[in-house]
């Protein structure tokens, strides 16, 4: 408890809401100024982060104000707007994602709601992103990021769109171009909220792919099914259940799935492969207003759980969302406010 005591004292912030699926925004955030806090403002409730190969940008989405994905380079910690652009491109790979009404219309841009984000490493530094958009569609929509010139290009290239009532939180991306996304919360019932916070199981898994559409994932039914990652045989699945406040490990492709599952004490939100090996798993504990940002590492084999972060919350960050590894420090998102939180890497 020492550690965390000193690593909580020594945390950096960067400046930089889940909307149904999180509580309501708090007062807004002190002003982003030099200090002994460090601060990368413009940030829009950057719920979730990815990084992207190399180490030198993060992904950042945007769950309030007009939405959209921002780019923040690592060096500077500058945020650069990469969709939607005045300039911006949008290529309808019809072949992949023939169901795809079509790209966002002006309308949809301008209230581009993004949600989850999972990158898919891709050749010649050619990457595929998955985002959960809410706005005039409940979708999965697919861009190709090109990190090859100075600044990354994204183009958007197709969309999935959920049937009602999923309500999408987290989104996993598959080699063909499919994925597999979280129903965190369904979509039109005004009591989902409050019987996923009792635990009561009220969404699951589904996967899609070009040929198939959307399937249910059989044995993946949950309480808040929220974060979500998968081996790298493919074969297991590892999901957040935000609203049991748990951790399970389900196997993928089996005829009788075998489920594993643990308790964290919080409600966690996004996961990520660390470097380690482990699964970095972040969220939110105690009580609404009193929110504290925990992060653990559990280990995907013995499902043991380690506590690397527990940190109050105050009025310049709370309610952490996400912890992705840069360098030696740990970049945290937040579904309020209007930035990023850095800490040192245990």
């Amino acid at each position: 408890m020492r550690n965390l005591m000193t690593m909580a004292a020594a945390i950096t912030f960067v400046c930089s809401f889940d909307a149904a699926a999180q509580p309501a925004q708090g007062p807004p955030p002190p002003p982003c100024v030099p200090s002994d806090t460090q601060f990368v403002c413009g940030q829009q409730a950057p719920e979730d982060l990815v990084v992207v190969p190399g180490g030198q940008w993060v992904v950042a989405g945007a769950f309030s104000g007009a939405g959209g994905i921002n780019l923040i380079k690592v060096s500077d910690r500058t945020t650069v707007r990469a969709y939607p652009t005045p300039d911006g491109k949008d290529r309808l790979d019809a072949k992949t994602y023939p169901t795809c009404p079509g790209a966002p219309d002006a309308g949809f841009k301008a209230k581009f709601q993004t949600h989850g984000l999972y990158l898919l490493s891709g050749a010649g530094s050619v990457h595929r992103l998955f985002v959960v958009v809410h706005g005039a569609r409940e979708a999965v929509e697919v861009f190709e990021l090109d990190a090859r010139p100075a600044t990354p290009v994204l183009t958007w290239i197709g969309c999935a769109v959920a049937a009602d009532p999923i309500g999408l939180n987290s989104v996993r991306g598959l080699p063909d171009g499919g994925f597999i996304a979280t129903n965190f919360l369904p979509r039109g019932d005004a009591t989902a909220m409050k019987r996923a916070q009792s635990g009561e199981k009220n969404g699951e898994l589904w996967e899609w792919h070009t040929a198939s559409g959307w399937q249910k994932v059989p044995g993946s039914e949950a309480s808040g099914a929220n974060g979500l990652e998968m081996s790298e045989d493919g074969r297991l699945l590892y999901v957040a259940a935000w609203g049991s406040q748990s951790f399970f490990r389900l196997s993928r492709g089996t005829a009788t799935p075998t489920r594993d599952e643990v308790p964290l004490g919080f409600r966690v939100d996004n996961i990520r492969w660390s470097r380690d090996g482990s699964i970095l798993a972040a969220g939110q504990g105690g009580a609404p207003g009193a929110q504290t940002t925990n992060i653990v590492k559990i280990d995907p084999k013995t499902l043991k759980v380690t506590e690397i972060v527990r940190q109050a919350g105050s009025p310049a960050f709370t309610a952490g969302t996400v912890a992705v590894e840069i360098g030696n420090q740990l970049w945290v998102g937040s579904f309020r406010g209007d930035r990023i939180a850095i800490l040192p890497a245990p």
